[in-house]
């Protein structure tokens, strides 16, 4: 019995955390400006290769209203790759990060995870296959230049273990990734509690296995991000809490060591869900404009209104509600004319991407 209780806490720990549940009016509005950059936010569906439907929205800097050709230019995007706990909703924090600098920010819901389908998270070993998909079809809609990855969590090791197999990405922001599933089981362990030797950790982990080879359908010991850095060489800044109990930031420090790829590494105070400061988000910001081949300066980043949508920097310790009231602040323009023709539509798991042109409490996602 003592052995199904910690079999248990790590199978909703690692497979079936909490979901993140929210409102479509937590997105915040679909037309605003920050920093005076006019953004416009589509809403799309898009289905993975397991059938299953994904919740996107892509923010858009620059948005000529007047003129449909205008809306053509291809210019740098960043994806944002969300925790296992979370949802979309966690990618808003980025918005004052890379609107302000004409980068499109592009967020969804992982399966598993907040509106999208599906039961179980994998920690980024379906998740990457879900990010094959977005990437897909931001290739194929002829408005992304240049593609940069920031993940945090799951995010991250999702972004790890797809990287080695995809070097056209330009830059990759890895916040708090473990460096393989027997360290987090282990990390787990001791923050939840749990007094497990590491032979008895073993049996845990063996029955864990089965389970999820059963019920989702994949091995949890090919979690092996550590596997995959050694041949992966995007650029990548490396981040990690230095008080992280849930991924200790000993893991960052393995990934770190091993990458083959160009990399920095900043550390930063607080814990696993700490909000991060505003010098990380400064950081940031610089490595995707030099990663993505971008026009603003360096005065640009550090004459920022706010790192936070309703110009005040977050100290919410993680919490997403909010950053979810702060969005609802933003500052609305007018809504430009329903268009379908922006897009080519040869990705046939593309579902109505036309529906994600919405106002206010009548989008529908």
């Amino acid at each position: 019995m003592i052995l199904l209780s910690e079999y248990n806490a790590l199978w909703k720990a690692i497979i079936r955390p909490s979901r993140d549940t929210y409102n479509d009016s937590d997105l915040g509005p679909a037309k605003f400006r920050i920093s005076g950059v006019p953004v416009y936010r589509e809403d799309i569906d898009l289905i993975n290769s397991r059938m299953q439907r994904l919740k996107c929205s892509w923010f858009h800097p620059d948005w000529h209203f007047e003129s449909v050709e205008g809306n053509r230019t291809a210019s740098p995007c960043v994806v944002y790759l969300h925790g296992n706990c979370s949802s979309r909703v966690e990618g808003l924090q980025a918005i004052p990060v890379l609107l302000p600098l004409h980068i499109s920010l592009f967020v969804f819901d992982f399966a598993g995870s907040g509106q999208s389908d599906g039961d179980y998270v994998s920690l980024g070993y379906y998740e990457k296959e879900d990010l094959a998909t977005v990437l897909e079809y931001l290739r194929g809609s002829e408005l992304v230049s240049r593609i940069g990855l920031w993940g945090r969590s799951m995010g991250a090791v999702t972004a790890l273990l797809h990287g080695d197999r995809d070097p056209s990405i330009a830059g990759m922001v890895i916040d708090s990734a473990f460096a393989d599933i027997r360290t987090l089981a282990s990390d787990l362990a001791e923050e939840l509690g749990l007094r497990l030797p590491g032979i008895m950790l073993s049996v845990v982990l063996g029955m864990l296995r089965l389970s999820v080879r059963s019920k989702a359908h994949f091995d949890i010991f090919d979690l092996q991000p550590i596997a995959h850095v050694d041949r992966t060489y995007i650029p990548a800044l490396f981040t990690a809490a230095r008080n992280d109990t849930f991924v200790n930031p000993r893991n960052t420090d393995a990934l770190f060591e091993k990458y083959a790829g160009d990399k920095n590494m900043v550390k930063v105070d607080g814990n696993h869900n700490s909000t991060r400061p505003k010098f990380l988000m400064h950081s940031i910001a610089i490595f995707f404009i030099n990663t993505l081949g971008c026009e603003a300066t360096v005065d640009a980043i550090l004459d920022l209104e706010s790192l936070s949508p309703c110009g005040e920097e977050r100290v919410n310790d993680g919490d997403e509600e909010s950053t979810r009231n702060e969005v609802r602040d933003l500052i609305p323009v007018p809504a430009p004319p329903p268009r379908r023709d922006h897009i080519k539509f040869g990705n046939d798991r593309l579902i109505d991407a036309g529906r994600g042109w919405v106002v206010g409490s009548d989008m529908k996602v």
